[in-house]
């Protein structure tokens, strides 16, 4: 079977991606044949700074190996150009009204004058970055779904009007960690894109960090030995804390107090990422070794995607 997903590099990986993606990532690399990449022509649909681009793209490929998918086909999304031709003829079967439907668009784009064209079209591209790999499964975040559901309808349209090519994928929602919540808003998504960090886990953050945060992390006012308890709707914060805890391998039995629980949570969330901080540290020191790793994972995906394409092409007369 074959898996594919891909990372944006529009901020510094974190605790959620590990537990929400990363770690699952790994897991499917042992049965599937597995690509798995970073997403850098996405991260232009806004303004970046090149620079400071480039520095994150640097360390989330780094990442992406520290994590453990050696076993995967590791490559950059720009480095493989028939992304950008399948994608230019995904748009010629994609509506308008599709794309003004897309919830990103509506948060980022409408109303904004200055809004690139790509952040409406990119739909497109996210659409041909999957089925260029006709993967039979895409493990995404709920956040994600729309897009995948967009790019099902694509490929069932694509392959009525012009001949079957494209393979439909099935949507994978991990089961365990998908959704870890920011420490000081735990009504939303823990996100490598925000721009208040006190609650956001880095996954190069030090012990000393990590456990700053997480003891200023939000609970609430009630004490009493029921006080440590699930309950989204009631106790957004401490939810959070304790599947955090859980999805780190840690135990909640027998704490009652909101300290002891901060504490333990601190002590899994260091635990956890001790070995790929390890193994980062190794890589950054080899650079070298990343880029080989990578380009060889591009000259890999330019191989194993141009039949598509080329499928692709033919199918529409071109």
């Amino acid at each position: 079977m074959t898996t594919l997903s891909l990372l944006t590099p529009t901020g510094e990986l974190t605790l959620g991606n590990h537990l929400g993606a990363l770690r699952q990532m790994r897991t499917t690399q042992e049965t599937d044949t597995c690509y798995y990449g970073v997403a850098d022509l996405h991260a232009l649909t806004l303004p970046r700074d090149p620079a400071t681009l480039r520095t994150t793209i640097r360390r989330t490929q780094t990442l992406l190996l520290a994590s453990g998918l050696d076993a995967s086909t590791l490559f950059r999304q720009s480095r493989v150009p028939t992304h950008s031709e399948l994608a230019f003829l995904l748009e010629c079967t994609v509506s308008t009204g599709e794309l003004n439907r897309m919830i990103q668009f509506k948060e980022k784009g409408r109303g904004n004058g200055s809004t690139r064209a790509s952040l409406f079209t990119y739909p497109a591209l996210m659409a041909a970055d999957i089925l260029l790999y006709r993967p039979e499964r895409v493990p995404v975040g709920a956040d994600q779904r729309q897009h995948i559901e967009l790019t099902r309808d694509l490929a069932l349209r694509f392959n009525h009007e012009y001949g079957q090519v494209f393979t439909v994928p099935e949507i994978v929602l991990p089961a365990a960690g998908a959704r870890v919540m920011d420490l000081q808003d735990p009504t939303r998504k823990m996100s490598k894109s925000a721009t208040e960090l006190a609650g956001v886990i880095r996954l190069l953050d030090s012990p000393e960090v990590i456990r700053r945060k997480v003891s200023r992390a939000v609970t609430d006012s009630e004490v009493g030995p029921d006080a440590v308890r699930t309950d989204r709707e009631q106790k957004p914060g401490v939810t959070n804390l304790l599947e955090i805890l859980a999805a780190c391998g840690g135990s909640a039995e027998g704490i009652t107090a909101y300290g002891a629980l901060k504490r333990a949570v601190t002590d899994a969330v260091v635990a956890e990422l001790e070995p790929l901080q390890r193994r980062y540290a190794e890589l950054a020191a080899s650079p070298e070794h990343v880029d080989a790793v990578f380009e060889a994972g591009a000259a890999t995906c330019r191989e194993v995607t141009a039949p598509l394409l080329a499928a692709a092409r033919a199918a529409m007369g071109l």
